[in-house]
């Protein structure tokens, strides 16, 4: 099933208390006496799809309006894909879309099942729907809405050299972004070299190597205390091993382990036990030995060194002077010094990238400059074919007189479709200067200018449902069933929802939908009724005779259906 509006729950909303409208895939018309609320329909519609919140449509006792849509939409869509990442779901296919209005002029939307803002309501009915009533003719009135219609209208010659002018400008407005980013912020940028460059030339100059700091520490600290390390090592030494030449007892700890071990030697024979404590003595006795030589020796290597120590300090000064501008530690230094020469370098090289970037603007203004060429040719050239249809549509709608023009205009600068400005105006008698359509037509002209837009486009336009309020102001008679007809011819590619009071558009539609007023004393209540063909006749008959009853009515109205039906 293609996209459509499937059913609208309205509740409080004007004069209706409570309505379900139940629309067809096809031509739907909305009748109904003076009074009886046919606008709400429209405005329910409105509502749904993010219109402006008047607390005043609020049904006078009731404290909120509500309006439920039933919308089948493409499950693989854009609308889909809106409505999942907003966090919504659909339902078997649809969506369900919901607005409510306080009585004080509170809003509220639902998307799928998940509250959003009503932003979110107008994001999606570009995709769905397209009101054209008095107060919503704003879709095609837009600057881009107009040059996106032209194009749709020429096809293929626009499409191709559209595609290629697209790639272009985008490259092109980077190319430039660029190039205005190097030469403007040239003095910066050279600011910036001159920094690293003193920055770069410090480092190289003092050298740092890595872990050099760390190891300068640690030198530092072993010289500054060089007499303290030698008199400690030579203590433990001696404590250790004692003096060699002594006569004297042993008291040193090497000769006592000695001496226990020769102890339990002379007896481990006798007991497994203590012959592993033997060993253990003599492990000892070996390891302290070792450390006992270890700590002579570095004894008899250290010294006090004033000079050597000095210049560990120089080196660990200088250090400290990149650390405190470049760095944490000469890691960091490092690192800052790899980075700062890479920026340096394409610093250095911008001159040659400014050429090269100026070499690419050329090139791309002149690809620019053809295929925007290209594109007013084409466009001009179908501007003159869409005028002439819409005209013609405009014959025989009731403005015989009227002529539409599609004024292909050029902007000074390249834009992101063309150099072309495109804007339908409407010459409303002859002698007219074409003006803007919000300017040249009055409310009901406008919607008849819309319908004959959206019949020249059927089949092209990518919105599924349309919707017609008051597209018959000032027309009857014959005109009356040529709008009728182009409603249905619409209506072959799209759901087409119209509010009228014309039988002669009413006979042309698939559903016919009736809004009744019943009047119990105190208030009146409104609802919404799809009529059968018996009810069609009756109701036919009433918007042309004034009389539901009345034969001629009754016949009249059996004979425009039959003509209705024939030619759909």
């Amino acid at each position: 099933m293609r996209p459509m509006v499937e059913e609208v729950r309205i509740q409080n909303l004007g004069v209706i208390e409570e309505a379900v409208l139940e629309l067809s895939p096809g031509f739907n018309v909305v009748t109904g006496e003076t009074g009886a609320g046919k606008t709400m329909v429209v405005t329910s519609l409105g509502l749904l799809f993010g219109g402006r919140a008047d607390p005043q449509r609020v049904r006078p006792g009731a404290d909120r309006a509500n309006v439920e849509g039933r919308i089948i939409v493409q499950q693989d869509g854009k609308v889909s894909a809106r409505v999942e990442e907003a966090g919504g779901e659909l339902d078997e296919g649809a969506l369900i879309v919901t607005r409510s209005i306080s009585s004080e002029g509170r809003s509220r939307a639902h998307l799928g099942g998940r509250q959003v803002p009503v932003a979110m309501l107008i994001n999606i009915a570009d995709d769905l729907v397209a009101v054209h009533g008095q107060s919503d003719q704003q879709r095609l009135l837009q600057a881009g809405r107009q040059r996106a219609a032209l194009d749709r209208f020429a096809g293929d010659k626009v499409a191709k050299p559209l595609r290629g002018y697209i790639g272009a400008y985008r490259r092109h407005r980077d190319v430039t972004q660029r190039l205005e980013e190097l030469t403007t912020q040239a003095r910066e940028r050279a600011q910036e070299a001159d920094l690293l460059r003193f920055g770069l030339e410090e480092i190289e100059k003092i050298d740092p190597k890595p872990g050099e700091d760390e190891r300068l520490a640690a030198d530092e600290q072993r010289l500054a205390h060089a007499d303290a390390l030698r008199t400690a090592a030579t203590t433990a030494h001696e404590a250790l091993q004692g003096d060699p030449t002594a006569t004297t007892g042993a008291t040193d700890v090497i000769s006592l382990l000695s001496e226990a071990r020769h102890a339990l030697e002379a007896v481990r024979a006798h007991d497994e036990a203590l012959a592993a404590q033997a060993d253990r003595l003599s492990e000892a006795v070996y390891l302290v030995s070792d450390v006992a030589a270890e700590l002579a020796g570095y004894a008899e290597a250290i010294e006090s060194d004033p000079a050597l120590l000095a210049s560990v300090q120089d080196r660990q000064s200088a250090l400290s002077g990149l650390i405190r501008k470049y760095g944490a530690d000469v890691a960091a230094v490092l690192q800052w010094a790899e980075h700062s020469a890479a920026r340096l370098a394409e610093l250095d090289s911008d001159d040659d990238r400014i050429e090269e970037l100026r070499a690419e603007h050329d090139d791309l203004t002149r690809q620019l400059t053809e295929l925007s060429t290209e594109l007013t040719k084409v466009r001009t050239e179908a501007a003159e074919r869409l005028s002439e249809a819409i005209t013609e549509e405009l014959a025989a709608l009731a403005m015989p007189h009227a002529r539409v023009v599609v004024a292909v205009t050029q902007l000074e600068d390249f834009g992101p479709h063309g150099v072309d400005e495109v804007e339908l105006r409407l010459a409303s008698h002859p002698g007219a200067p074409p003006l803007p359509l919000h300017k040249g037509a009055s409310g009901g002209e406008l919607s008849r200018v819309m319908l004959a837009i959206e019949v020249v486009f059927a089949g092209a336009d990518p919105v599924p449902t349309f919707v017609f309020d008051e597209v018959d102001a000032g027309v009857g008679g014959k005109a009356a069933v040529e709008v009728g007809r182009r409603l249905a011819r619409l209506a072959k590619s799209a759901q087409v929802i119209v509010v009228t009071h014309l039988p002669q558009v009413a006979a042309f539609a698939d559903q016919h939908l009736v809004v009744e007023k019943s009047n119990d004393g105190r208030v009146v209540r409104s609802g919404v009724t799809a009529l059968d063909a018996a009810g069609r006749v009756r109701e036919l008959s009433r918007m042309l005779a004034g009389l539901e009853d009345s034969e001629l009515g009754r016949a009249h109205a059996e004979e425009l259906l039959s003509i209705a039906a024939a030619e759909r």
